[in-house]
Protein backbone atom coordinates (compact mmCIF):
# COMPACT_ATOMS: atom_id res chain seq x y z
CA UNK A 1 0.00 0.00 0.00
CA UNK A 2 1.29 3.71 -1.02
CA UNK A 3 1.85 5.92 2.26
CA UNK A 4 3.14 8.89 0.20
CA UNK A 5 -0.24 10.36 -0.61
CA UNK A 6 -0.97 9.87 2.96
CA UNK A 7 -1.17 12.80 5.79
CA UNK A 8 -1.45 12.06 9.15
CA UNK A 9 -4.65 12.27 11.53
CA UNK A 10 -3.38 14.79 14.22
CA UNK A 11 -2.36 17.19 11.46
CA UNK A 12 -6.08 17.08 9.57
CA UNK A 13 -7.90 17.23 11.80
CA UNK A 14 -11.48 18.99 10.44
CA UNK A 15 -14.91 20.39 11.69
CA UNK A 16 -16.23 17.36 10.90
CA UNK A 17 -14.33 14.59 12.58
CA UNK A 18 -15.85 12.81 15.38
CA UNK A 19 -14.88 13.28 19.35
CA UNK A 20 -13.62 10.00 19.03
CA UNK A 21 -11.04 10.64 15.97
CA UNK A 22 -10.17 14.08 17.40
CA UNK A 23 -8.65 11.76 20.78
CA UNK A 24 -5.99 9.86 21.51
CA UNK A 25 -6.70 7.00 18.99
CA UNK A 26 -4.27 3.62 18.49
CA UNK A 27 -4.34 1.01 16.25
CA UNK A 28 -5.66 -2.25 18.15
CA UNK A 29 -3.30 -4.68 16.08
CA UNK A 30 -0.19 -3.45 16.72
CA UNK A 31 -1.40 -0.40 19.37
CA UNK A 32 0.61 2.19 17.10
CA UNK A 33 -0.74 5.87 17.58
CA UNK A 34 0.22 6.79 13.93
CA UNK A 35 -2.95 6.73 12.20
CA UNK A 36 -3.43 8.39 8.28
CA UNK A 37 -5.70 9.10 6.35
CA UNK A 38 -5.89 8.68 3.20
CA UNK A 39 -5.53 11.58 0.33
CA UNK A 40 -9.33 11.37 -0.90
CA UNK A 41 -10.08 10.90 3.23
CA UNK A 42 -12.21 7.59 2.24
CA UNK A 43 -9.85 5.45 4.78
CA UNK A 44 -8.21 5.42 8.10
CA UNK A 45 -4.89 3.39 8.68
CA UNK A 46 -2.47 2.22 10.69
CA UNK A 47 1.28 3.74 8.71
CA UNK A 48 3.13 1.19 10.91
CA UNK A 49 1.06 -2.20 10.11
CA UNK A 50 -1.27 -0.63 7.18
CA UNK A 51 -4.15 -1.98 8.89
CA UNK A 52 -7.24 -0.37 7.96
CA UNK A 53 -9.14 0.92 10.86
CA UNK A 54 -12.04 2.72 8.48
CA UNK A 55 -13.00 2.42 4.98
CA UNK A 56 -15.72 4.02 2.89
CA UNK A 57 -16.33 7.05 5.28
CA UNK A 58 -18.66 10.09 4.76
CA UNK A 59 -16.95 12.62 3.07
CA UNK A 60 -18.75 15.63 4.04
CA UNK A 61 -16.54 18.01 1.84
CA UNK A 62 -18.12 19.71 -1.91
CA UNK A 63 -18.88 17.82 -4.25
CA UNK A 64 -17.11 19.93 -6.78
CA UNK A 65 -13.43 20.16 -7.42
CA UNK A 66 -11.55 23.72 -7.92
CA UNK A 67 -7.24 23.75 -8.25
CA UNK A 68 -7.35 28.12 -7.61
CA UNK A 69 -8.63 30.09 -4.71
CA UNK A 70 -10.96 31.64 -8.39
CA UNK A 71 -11.97 28.42 -9.09
CA UNK A 72 -13.16 27.94 -5.27
CA UNK A 73 -14.89 31.47 -4.91
CA UNK A 74 -16.80 31.02 -7.71
CA UNK A 75 -18.24 27.29 -7.00
CA UNK A 76 -18.95 28.29 -3.31
CA UNK A 77 -22.47 28.45 -2.05
CA UNK A 78 -21.87 29.98 0.66
CA UNK A 79 -23.06 33.73 1.85
CA UNK A 80 -21.52 36.21 3.71
CA UNK A 81 -19.58 35.82 6.95
CA UNK A 82 -21.90 36.19 10.43
CA UNK A 83 -21.16 39.67 11.71
CA UNK A 84 -21.83 41.00 15.22
CA UNK A 85 -22.60 44.57 13.99
CA UNK A 86 -25.66 43.94 12.67
CA UNK A 87 -28.69 42.81 14.93
CA UNK A 88 -29.54 39.32 13.01
CA UNK A 89 -26.15 38.80 12.57
CA UNK A 90 -26.26 38.85 8.98
CA UNK A 91 -28.31 35.22 8.53
CA UNK A 92 -31.76 36.74 7.18
CA UNK A 93 -32.75 38.48 3.30
CA UNK A 94 -31.46 41.60 2.32
CA UNK A 95 -33.64 42.84 -0.70
CA UNK A 96 -31.04 45.11 -2.83
CA UNK A 97 -32.24 49.14 -3.08
CA UNK A 98 -31.25 48.67 -6.99
CA UNK A 99 -34.22 48.34 -9.30
CA UNK A 100 -32.40 45.82 -11.49
CA UNK A 101 -32.96 42.35 -12.04
CA UNK A 102 -29.74 39.69 -12.79
CA UNK A 103 -28.75 41.13 -16.01
CA UNK A 104 -28.59 44.92 -14.72
CA UNK A 105 -31.70 45.61 -16.77
CA UNK A 106 -34.01 48.14 -15.17
CA UNK A 107 -37.26 46.48 -13.59
CA UNK A 108 -41.06 47.86 -15.27
CA UNK A 109 -42.76 50.05 -13.03
CA UNK A 110 -44.92 47.16 -11.90
CA UNK A 111 -42.12 45.34 -10.75
CA UNK A 112 -40.65 48.06 -9.23
CA UNK A 113 -43.58 48.86 -6.76
CA UNK A 114 -43.74 44.78 -6.21
CA UNK A 115 -40.07 45.55 -5.02
CA UNK A 116 -40.64 48.29 -3.01
CA UNK A 117 -43.43 46.69 -1.14
CA UNK A 118 -41.45 43.47 -0.42
CA UNK A 119 -38.66 45.73 0.52
CA UNK A 120 -40.82 47.19 3.44
CA UNK A 121 -42.12 44.14 4.77
CA UNK A 122 -38.91 42.47 5.38
CA UNK A 123 -37.48 45.44 7.24
CA UNK A 124 -41.03 44.93 9.13
CA UNK A 125 -40.35 41.17 9.75
CA UNK A 126 -36.34 41.75 10.27
CA UNK A 127 -37.10 42.99 14.31
CA UNK A 128 -39.90 40.85 16.03
CA UNK A 129 -40.41 42.92 19.02
CA UNK A 130 -38.84 46.06 21.03
CA UNK A 131 -35.46 44.71 21.83
CA UNK A 132 -34.73 43.88 18.45
CA UNK A 133 -35.58 47.37 17.34
CA UNK A 134 -33.72 49.08 19.83
CA UNK A 135 -30.03 46.70 19.25
CA UNK A 136 -30.88 47.69 15.47
CA UNK A 137 -30.84 51.15 16.07
CA UNK A 138 -27.99 51.29 18.67
CA UNK A 139 -25.86 49.00 16.28
CA UNK A 140 -26.55 51.24 13.25
CA UNK A 141 -25.35 54.64 15.41
CA UNK A 142 -22.33 52.70 16.55
CA UNK A 143 -21.45 51.75 12.52
CA UNK A 144 -22.20 55.29 11.74
CA UNK A 145 -20.07 56.92 14.69
CA UNK A 146 -17.14 54.50 13.07
CA UNK A 147 -17.31 55.48 10.06
CA UNK A 148 -16.90 59.06 11.67
CA UNK A 149 -13.96 58.08 12.95
CA UNK A 150 -12.29 56.20 10.84
CA UNK A 151 -12.48 53.12 13.01
CA UNK A 152 -11.58 49.39 11.27
CA UNK A 153 -14.28 46.72 11.00
CA UNK A 154 -12.15 44.60 14.14
CA UNK A 155 -13.09 47.61 16.64
CA UNK A 156 -16.84 47.90 15.64
CA UNK A 157 -16.87 44.11 16.10
CA UNK A 158 -16.15 44.20 19.57
CA UNK A 159 -18.06 47.45 19.97
CA UNK A 160 -21.10 45.19 19.19
CA UNK A 161 -20.28 42.82 21.27
CA UNK A 162 -19.76 44.95 24.42
CA UNK A 163 -23.12 46.37 23.63
CA UNK A 164 -24.74 42.92 23.28
CA UNK A 165 -23.29 42.75 26.62
CA UNK A 166 -24.76 45.25 28.04
CA UNK A 167 -27.94 44.03 27.13
CA UNK A 168 -27.80 40.66 28.04
CA UNK A 169 -27.02 41.77 31.40
CA UNK A 170 -29.36 44.71 31.95
CA UNK A 171 -27.04 47.34 32.25
CA UNK A 172 -29.03 49.46 29.76
CA UNK A 173 -32.14 50.02 31.86
CA UNK A 174 -32.56 54.38 32.59
CA UNK A 175 -29.95 55.06 30.58
CA UNK A 176 -29.81 56.26 27.22
CA UNK A 177 -29.28 53.94 23.83
CA UNK A 178 -27.06 56.74 22.21
CA UNK A 179 -25.21 56.74 25.21
CA UNK A 180 -24.66 52.99 25.71
CA UNK A 181 -23.55 52.66 22.84
CA UNK A 182 -21.56 55.79 22.05
CA UNK A 183 -19.87 54.23 25.81
CA UNK A 184 -19.05 50.80 24.26
CA UNK A 185 -17.58 52.01 20.79
CA UNK A 186 -14.99 54.24 23.12
CA UNK A 187 -14.40 51.30 25.45
CA UNK A 188 -13.56 49.40 21.96
CA UNK A 189 -11.21 51.96 21.09
CA UNK A 190 -9.19 51.53 24.08
CA UNK A 191 -9.36 47.92 24.51
CA UNK A 192 -7.96 47.64 20.70
CA UNK A 193 -5.14 50.17 20.80
CA UNK A 194 -7.58 52.72 18.38
CA UNK A 195 -6.46 56.21 20.06
CA UNK A 196 -9.48 58.03 20.04
CA UNK A 197 -10.03 60.52 22.90
CA UNK A 198 -13.28 61.15 24.66
CA UNK A 199 -13.67 64.42 23.04
CA UNK A 200 -13.45 62.57 19.47
CA UNK A 201 -16.13 60.53 19.94
CA UNK A 202 -18.14 62.81 21.50
CA UNK A 203 -17.68 64.85 18.48
CA UNK A 204 -19.75 61.99 16.04
CA UNK A 205 -22.16 61.07 19.28
CA UNK A 206 -25.32 63.10 19.53
CA UNK A 207 -25.08 62.41 23.55
CA UNK A 208 -22.76 64.70 25.71
CA UNK A 209 -19.15 64.32 27.01
CA UNK A 210 -20.11 64.03 30.35
CA UNK A 211 -22.51 61.28 29.85
CA UNK A 212 -20.61 59.09 27.35
CA UNK A 213 -17.74 59.16 30.38
CA UNK A 214 -20.39 58.49 32.74
CA UNK A 215 -21.74 55.47 31.55
CA UNK A 216 -18.32 54.54 29.72
CA UNK A 217 -17.09 54.20 33.92
CA UNK A 218 -20.27 52.54 35.15
CA UNK A 219 -19.68 50.16 32.03
CA UNK A 220 -16.61 49.25 32.30
CA UNK A 221 -16.75 48.62 35.90
CA UNK A 222 -20.09 46.01 35.66
CA UNK A 223 -18.45 44.17 32.56
CA UNK A 224 -14.78 44.04 34.65
CA UNK A 225 -13.48 45.55 31.58
CA UNK A 226 -9.67 45.68 32.49
CA UNK A 227 -8.68 48.78 31.05
CA UNK A 228 -4.77 49.98 30.83
CA UNK A 229 -4.07 53.82 30.69
CA UNK A 230 -4.02 55.84 27.39
CA UNK A 231 -0.11 55.66 26.20
CA UNK A 232 0.53 59.37 24.43
CA UNK A 233 2.35 57.61 22.04
CA UNK A 234 -0.65 56.17 20.60
CA UNK A 235 -1.54 59.84 19.26
CA UNK A 236 1.51 60.87 17.79
CA UNK A 237 1.86 59.73 14.54
CA UNK A 238 -1.53 60.67 13.85
CA UNK A 239 -1.31 64.19 14.94
CA UNK A 240 2.39 64.21 12.99
CA UNK A 241 0.46 63.11 9.95
CA UNK A 242 -2.39 66.02 9.96
CA UNK A 243 0.17 68.61 10.82
CA UNK A 244 2.64 67.35 8.02
CA UNK A 245 5.86 66.66 10.57
CA UNK A 246 8.90 64.57 9.59
CA UNK A 247 9.42 61.03 10.89
CA UNK A 248 12.54 62.89 12.73
CA UNK A 249 10.01 65.24 14.73
CA UNK A 250 7.58 61.60 15.58
CA UNK A 251 10.58 60.30 17.00
CA UNK A 252 11.78 62.76 18.89
CA UNK A 253 8.24 63.36 20.82
CA UNK A 254 8.29 59.67 21.48
CA UNK A 255 11.77 60.60 23.46
CA UNK A 256 10.60 63.65 24.85
CA UNK A 257 6.97 61.27 26.00
CA UNK A 258 9.41 58.26 27.60
CA UNK A 259 11.73 60.50 29.03
CA UNK A 260 9.35 62.72 31.18
CA UNK A 261 6.91 59.82 32.09
CA UNK A 262 10.15 58.55 33.45
CA UNK A 263 9.83 61.24 36.06
CA UNK A 264 6.39 60.76 36.94
CA UNK A 265 5.25 64.05 34.83
CA UNK A 266 2.18 61.73 32.97
CA UNK A 267 0.33 61.14 36.27
CA UNK A 268 -2.71 62.61 36.10
CA UNK A 269 -2.48 64.68 32.78
CA UNK A 270 -4.26 64.46 29.42
CA UNK A 271 -2.49 62.00 27.07
CA UNK A 272 -3.99 63.59 24.57
CA UNK A 273 -2.66 67.07 25.24
CA UNK A 274 0.97 65.46 26.82
CA UNK A 275 1.17 63.94 23.42
CA UNK A 276 0.56 67.43 21.48
CA UNK A 277 2.65 69.47 23.58
CA UNK A 278 5.62 66.53 22.83
CA UNK A 279 4.91 67.14 19.61
CA UNK A 280 5.01 70.89 19.43
CA UNK A 281 8.32 70.73 21.45
CA UNK A 282 10.03 68.25 19.32
CA UNK A 283 8.98 70.54 15.61
CA UNK A 284 10.82 73.13 17.42
CA UNK A 285 14.04 71.51 18.55
CA UNK A 286 13.93 69.56 14.87
CA UNK A 287 13.26 73.18 13.24
CA UNK A 288 10.30 72.40 11.96
CA UNK A 289 7.88 75.16 14.08
CA UNK A 290 4.29 74.69 14.23
CA UNK A 291 2.20 77.33 16.20
CA UNK A 292 0.36 76.18 19.35
CA UNK A 293 -2.57 76.97 17.49
CA UNK A 294 -2.12 75.03 14.59
CA UNK A 295 -1.25 71.81 16.89
CA UNK A 296 -4.10 72.41 19.56
CA UNK A 297 -6.13 72.47 16.62
CA UNK A 298 -5.27 68.69 15.37
CA UNK A 299 -5.02 67.30 19.19
CA UNK A 300 -8.42 69.15 20.04
CA UNK A 301 -7.34 70.69 23.08
CA UNK A 302 -5.97 74.09 24.29
CA UNK A 303 -3.21 76.20 23.86
CA UNK A 304 -3.29 76.73 27.34
CA UNK A 305 -2.73 72.86 27.88
CA UNK A 306 0.05 72.74 25.40
CA UNK A 307 2.11 75.40 27.01
CA UNK A 308 1.87 74.15 30.69
CA UNK A 309 2.60 70.89 29.57
CA UNK A 310 5.73 72.05 27.16
CA UNK A 311 6.65 73.95 29.96
CA UNK A 312 6.54 70.89 32.25
CA UNK A 313 8.54 68.52 29.79
CA UNK A 314 11.47 71.30 28.73
CA UNK A 315 11.94 71.51 32.26
CA UNK A 316 12.36 67.89 33.62
CA UNK A 317 15.07 68.01 30.01
CA UNK A 318 16.89 70.48 31.60
CA UNK A 319 15.94 72.64 28.08
CA UNK A 320 15.81 76.32 28.33
CA UNK A 321 13.21 77.99 25.98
Amino acid sequence: MNHSTRQKVPDAQTEHETDEQEGSRSCPECESSTLVRSSDESEISCEECGLILEEETIDRGPEWRAFNQSERDSKSRVGAPTTQTMHDKGLTTTIDWKNKDAYGRSLSAEKQTQMNRLRKWQERIRTKDAGERNLQFALSETDRMASALGIPRSVREVASVLYRRTLDEDLIRGRSIEGVATSTLYAACRMEGIPRSLDEVAAVSRVDRMEIGRTYRYISQELGLEMQPVDPKQYVPRFCSELDLSEEVQTKANEIIDTTAEKGLLSGKSPTGYAAAAIYASALLCNEKKTQREVADVAQVTEVTIRNRYQEQIDALGIHS
